[in-house]
């Protein structure tokens, strides 16, 4: 896309519009909270309550709401495109601007091991380690169409092969969903042990019992749904309370988007994860915010 010269990225007239246009679709991908095909994803901490509230909007309003977002993306490049002083204030291109490239290709590979760690929540050991082996092909085969001669074409043929055959005999398990473990006694945790799996038959039950219900809506691909998950959620004191008030704690999986948990993020008012709900019977569920706080979660068990 652009080369270096003298110190300076350089790029030509005809490949500035199209750089242009792919970093800025690389950006909006990057920054939506859709994930895959799907309209829903990981929404926290700032998208939830706006996703949330364009569902029930006339489709005019929800089109403002959603310009409304993206002019907060561009505004950067508007102001430094529009104001001479912002720009002035700008780093001059230079060699740094390659170094800094490449330095930032590391949270690139962070992210690379954090999916592989999604992958592993949802095939299993096999899955991830099928999903190492072809990453370690790709990477071979971008390696040899690097080099020159005529041992590029033959070894970029052979590593093709490789990889080919690879997708052929371990491919399946990076879509394969994992088994199930049977739960071993003493291995899971306290906090853990405590959550039962969500299901609208479940939550008339324990309200036929007079219990109300704390539901996680979470998913393995969700950040916030995991930090809250090792912090708030996994409060000795706060599961105590839990306890003394006989809130039962249900975990809705939205990691493989189940039909059942999308309708009651819907029935919410929601359309991504996390989503945290204090439903008692006889009264309007209370949904909390998406950075789940400790006091936040006594003042509304409080409000039983």
């Amino acid at each position: 896309i652009s080369a270096c010269a003298g110190g300076r990225p350089i790029a030509s007239p005809s490949e500035a519009p199209m750089n242009g246009a792919v970093q800025g679709e690389a950006t909006t991908t990057a920054s939506t909270p859709e994930r895959k095909s799907s309209t829903r994803g990981c929404a926290a901490p700032f998208m939830g309550a706006s996703l949330g509230l364009a569902i029930g909007l006339p489709p005019v309003r929800a089109l403002m709401l959603f310009a409304m977002l993206g002019l907060g993306l561009a505004l950067p490049y508007l102001v430094a495109s529009f104001v001479p002083a912002v720009a002035r204030r700008l780093p001059r291109p230079g060699a740094w601007m390659d170094t800094l490239r490449r330095l930032l290709a590391f949270p690139m590979f962070a992210t690379v091991a954090w999916l592989v760690w999604v992958l592993g929540q949802q095939s299993g050991i096999d899955g991830a380690g099928a999903l190492l082996a072809l990453l370690v092909c790709l990477a071979a085969v971008a390696w040899a169409f690097t080099l020159r001669g005529r041992a590029r074409l033959g070894l970029a043929g052979a590593l093709l092969a490789v990889t080919a055959l690879t997708v052929a005999t371990i491919g399946g398990n990076v879509v394969r969903p994992a088994e199930p473990l049977a739960a071993t006694p003493g291995v899971a945790g306290a906090a853990d042990a405590r959550w039962q799996p969500w299901s609208a038959q479940r939550v008339a039950e324990l309200h036929a019992q007079g219990r109300p219900v704390f539901v996680d809506f979470t998913a393995a691909w969700c950040v916030t749904c995991q930090y809250n998950k090792k912090t708030t959620l996994a409060d000795a004191a706060l599961l105590a309370e839990f306890d003394t008030r006989r809130v039962a704690l249900l975990r809705a999986d939205w990691t493989r988007q189940d039909p059942a948990i999308t309708a009651a993020l819907a029935a919410l008012g929601r359309s991504g994860v996390p989503v945290y709900v204090l439903q008692a019977p006889g009264r309007a569920p209370v949904v909390l915010t998406e950075i789940l706080g400790r006091d936040e979660v006594r003042a509304a068990l409080a409000a039983l």
